[in-house]
């Protein structure tokens, strides 16, 4: 896809400036009004002013005053997150302190602490995605713990990340997928998990706008062109159930909500059906007028009624209203059969549950009081802050832990003694075990699940009932980190076998000790490190512990030079080499080709680069480079499954790059058909590539079962037009259901 940089659409001149600003400040007051209390217009007027005068100068890449920016996140904050005045006055100056003269103590000054902190907060978020792997790490850990004392930090966080992604067009390409990466990675769960679903459902929809517009474009082209039909079903389907919910004197609304693009693609991809096959395109909502303490009775009355309409699916019955998600989620969802044989989901709310559906945190604290969930949250910040405590300061595995552990969907598990523990989908018996107590957990052999014995990587669902079996002989092993998925059993787990491996690496660290006074020189941390990277290892406690046990003997000391105190390898002369790369053609195409990439920034430093396997790029793929530790540049799609990822980890390490046009140079990629038995369909199928279209075969398999067929095909294509034409080409076949390009991690068969 080409990439066009965006000009600036922007054209005021400073008296309509002036005017534009004033309006979008008066329309902010306007939204907060039930809220102000007298007082706060003062206090949100220096607010302004304060974040008018430091922005003065600045623009944003669109063009426009920066000052837009502050206000936009702040009518987010009101409107659609449900925030007060406090708030407001944080998220107008949220980006102060980071990009102007304006400290903290100004605002502490002007506006007291609690303001002053939650800026503090949001200045620290704002450093993190751009720094090294493991200063990202503490820096996310520093925000969480702001977030467990003041969630209001991730709020209005999110709404800044809200109004970035809406203004992100005039941004460069490779600013656009960066953003974007981050936000599905990280911040659209962080909403999902706050109860924002409406801001999660915009954030996935924006990023994947930017990191798949050909299949966003074609998504949202099909639900334009469905709508009608759409729309004409849902009223079908509505009007018995409305008719039942009069008759019973039911104070209510329902209507027909569209699934958002990223999640209809999401079931495309998970169960392997096309566009036209995904059912639930969209979701009958039906909201109560219900007293609080009749919710749960009339919910179930209207579960009742429907059902007597439609026949339920069993399995997709979803009780959120006896037992809340912990981001305080409540609803009835079941899926019936509507007319024509279509699946239907309905979900039935009464307004309160909407309203925190919609607000999330922010709403939740409004009925806090009295509510039987109240502490939900307030377990969820007490599990983060456990972990947080307890996690190593550089362990750049920090982020995916707490996205496996907090940002996933949770499954509700029982003690012998009936109690309930919230953990993350995919948790074993081990996780559970150490969910109870980290004693409990080191010590654990084997559980009981539902009664019936079972290993300690067991994994549990939903409802399960778990009692758990320890030994005092039993310590933790490096193989329990391959099926421990929370947080807190990690780090747990981790810091057991550092404790034992630490025992073992004393004698690792004499043996060093030693041979190095033998040379002549003391064991200083520059001879450390010259060891380090001479075994290729990452740190000193792996040295001394591969010495201990043996990995390493040492030997090699003797070709070490001895400079003074010091230790030094000698280093072989660097022979610069001319950037080129291995042909994909087959073996008779011919040798070496010259580089097909423009690698941007990198014009005078030839590199060498590879392909990476994740994804397997060909020319024409949007792509990006990425530098790898001593493997040079890999070049990743940027739909690969490992994009989101990298470009949200190590933006530093991001390379900008672009095919060249270069028809000399084949590609290795391959397709996957899918189609009816037939006769004659394997020589219809490679006629159609070598006769018709003159592209190469690698390899063919064909299996046929049960009347389908399903064929794996590698072939040597040009660049992404001619792998394009080749899928349309094979769906046009008689018999062909679907056609496909691999993005499995390798291809099938060997290469």
């Amino acid at each position: 896809m080409k990439t066009v940089e965006q000009k600036p659409k922007y054209s005021l001149n400073e008296e309509q400036e002036k005017k534009l600003i004033l309006r979008e400040y008066r329309s902010l007051l306007r939204a907060l009004k039930d809220k102000i209390k007298p007082g706060d217009k003062d206090i949100l007027r220096r607010a302004f002013e304060m974040a008018a005068d430091a922005h003065s100068s600045m623009r944003r890449k669109s063009g426009e005053p920066y000052i837009l920016h502050p206000i936009a996140v702040a009518k987010i904050c009101i409107e659609e997150i449900g925030l007060g005045v406090r708030s407001t006055v944080c998220a107008l100056l949220h980006d102060t302190v980071e990009d102007t003269d304006i400290t903290l103590q100004d605002i502490e000054r002007e506006f007291g602490s609690e303001i002053s902190r939650i800026v503090d907060g949001l200045t620290k978020i704002s450093n993190v995605i751009d720094s090294s792997a493991s200063q990202q790490a503490e820096n996310f850990k520093k925000i969480l713990l702001t977030l467990t004392d003041d969630p209001r930090v991730i709020l209005i966080k999110l709404a800044d990340r809200l109004n970035n992604m809406r203004t992100l067009d005039s941004m460069k390409r490779e600013k656009q997928l960066k953003i974007a990466s981050e936000t599905v990675y990280i911040f659209a769960p962080l909403a999902h998990r706050m109860g924002l679903y409406s801001i999660k459902t915009e954030l996935e929809d924006l990023a994947m706008k930017y990191l798949e517009p050909d299949t966003y474009k074609e998504i949202a082209k099909k639900l334009a062109e469905t709508k009608r039909d759409r729309t004409r079903y849902i009223n079908e389907f509505i009007k018995p159930i409305k008719e039942k919910l009069e008759r019973n004197k039911f104070d209510f609304e329902i209507y027909g909500r569209p699934k958002n693009i990223h999640s209809i693609w999401n079931k495309m991809k998970k169960k392997g059906v096309t566009f036209e096959e995904v059912y639930d395109l969209f979701a009958i909502r039906i909201i109560l007028n219900s007293p609080q303490e009749r919710e749960k009775e009339d919910c179930w009355k209207v579960y009742s009624l429907i059902t007597d309409e439609y026949t339920p699916s069993i399995e997709r019955l979803r009780d959120w209203v006896s037992n809340p998600k912990s981001n305080g989620y409540e609803a009835l969802h079941t899926t019936v059969m509507g007319p024509r044989g279509k699946w239907v989901e309905v979900q039935i709310r009464t307004k309160r549950m909407n309203e925190i559906a919609e607000k999330g945190l922010a709403a939740h604290w409004k009925y806090k009081e009295g509510s039987a969930n109240e502490n939900r949250f307030d377990k969820w910040f007490q599990q983060i802050r456990e972990v947080l405590y307890n996690q190593d300061a550089d362990s750049v595995d920090f982020l995916q832990d707490f996205k496996m552990s907090f940002l996933t969907e949770e499954i509700y598990i029982y003690t012998p003694k009936g109690d309930i523990k919230m953990l993350p989908v995919g948790s074993t018996a081990l996780d559970f075990a150490f969910a109870i107590h980290t004693a409990i957990g080191a010590k654990t052999i084997g559980a009981k699940v539902n009664h019936k014995l079972v290993p300690i990587s067991y994994k549990l669902r939903s409802g399960d009932q778990v009692e758990i079996i320890t030994s005092n002989k039993q310590t933790p092993s490096e193989d329990w980190l391959s099926f421990v998925v929370t947080a807190k059993a990690k780090a747990k787990v981790k810091e057991a076998l550092k404790e034992e491996k630490k025992k073992v690496a004393d004698e690792g660290r004499y043996t060093i000790q030693r041979k190095l006074e033998g040379m002549g020189v003391s064991m200083q941390q520059a001879n450390l490190d010259e060891l380090v990277q001479f075994y290729k290892l990452h740190s000193n406690l792996e040295l001394f512990y591969q010495v201990a046990i043996k990995n390493i003997d040492l030997r090699e000391l003797k070709e070490f030079k001895v400079i003074g105190d010091r230790i030094e390898y000698p280093r072989p002369v660097k022979i610069v080499q001319e950037h080129k790369i291995e042909s994909h053609t087959p073996a008779q195409s011919g040798n070496k080709q010259d580089t097909e990439l423009i690698i941007f920034g990198e014009s005078s430093d030839k590199i060498m680069y590879h392909l990476a396997n994740c994804c397997k790029p060909i020319p024409g793929d949007d792509v990006f480079g990425f530098i790898t530790t001593g493997k040079g540049l890999a070049i990743h799609r940027t739909n690969c499954p490992n994009a989101p990822k990298l470009l949200a980890n190590y933006g530093h390490r991001i390379v900008k790059t672009k095919w060249a046009k270069n028809k000399e140079i084949s590609f290795l990629t391959g397709v996957r058909i899918i189609g009816m038995d037939d006769v004659g369909v394997v020589s219809k199928i490679t006629g159609l590539i070598s006769a018709e279209l003159k592209i190469n075969i690698a390899a063919l398999t064909i299996e046929a079962s049960e009347g389908l067929f399903e064929g794996n095909i590698k072939v040597y294509v040009h660049d992404k037009e001619e792998l394009d034409e080749l899928v349309n080409r094979l769906k046009d076949l008689s018999g062909i259901e679907s056609v496909e390009r691999y993005d499995t991690e390798d291809l099938p068969g060997k290469q």
